[in-house]
């Protein structure tokens, strides 16, 4: 996708495939405003401000297993470097579904630990249903975190509400997140709340 027309053709395809908006944003790794945005332009609705957002498609690192596990392995090594400052260590790898679950496998595979899977409330919001309704929630088929130290691995960080999203779900559920590491992080976080964030690269605006 090279330009704003082609954003708007994917999110138009995904839409017709069945995805809801949240689902649009994290296929596209853009917020829930812009891909609404890109929708309601696609319906030739004007008047509508763009949202300021920053469009990443890292599909060449997805599509190949190789380098999926090399981004995974340098995610590894910035985790590792974040616990050696905090002095503790990690019990469970917590992906955040759905593309940060396969960087997530190869983290905790790496680590030795088990895998949780969180599945954010954007997958399941609604245009026009309350937000407070479709919270985080944990897959049962992975680990519990319940009493363990927990390291959050995501794709990217946009707006930052999923990341807040998944700290609180570890916590409500007993577990402790310690930390949390992203491919690129587009908010630029640094922690939340005692929760340190880091990211292989982060995007800035100047101006």
């Amino acid at each position: 996708m090279r330009n704003i027309n082609d954003l708007i053709d994917k999110a138009i395809e995904l839409r017709n495939r069945g995805l809801r908006s949240g689902e649009i944003a994290d296929e596209l790794n853009i917020s829930r405003e812009t891909a609404t945005w890109l929708l309601t332009r696609a319906k030739r609705e004007s008047g509508v401000k763009a949202p300021e957002d920053i469009f990443v498609d890292w599909s060449m690192i997805g599509k190949s297993s190789s380098r999926l596990m090399l981004i995974a392995t340098c995610m590894a090594d910035m985790v590792e470097e974040t616990l050696n400052e905090l002095d503790t260590n990690v019990d469970v790898v917590v992906g955040v579904a759905l593309s940060g679950v396969p960087l997530a496998n190869i983290v905790a595979y790496q680590y030795g630990v088990e895998l949780a899977v969180v599945h954010p409330g954007k997958h399941r919001y609604e245009e026009g249903k309350d937000q407070k309704e479709t919270k985080a929630t944990f897959s049962e088929n992975y680990s519990s975190v319940r009493g363990k130290r927990c390291v959050i691995i995501d794709d990217v960080i946009t707006t930052g509400s999923t990341a807040e999203e998944t700290v609180k779900l570890i916590q409500d559920s007993g577990g402790e997140a310690v930390a949390m590491a992203v491919i690129i992080d587009k908010k630029g976080i640094e922690s939340i709340g005692s929760v340190a964030v880091r990211s292989l690269v982060r995007v800035g605006r100047v101006g």
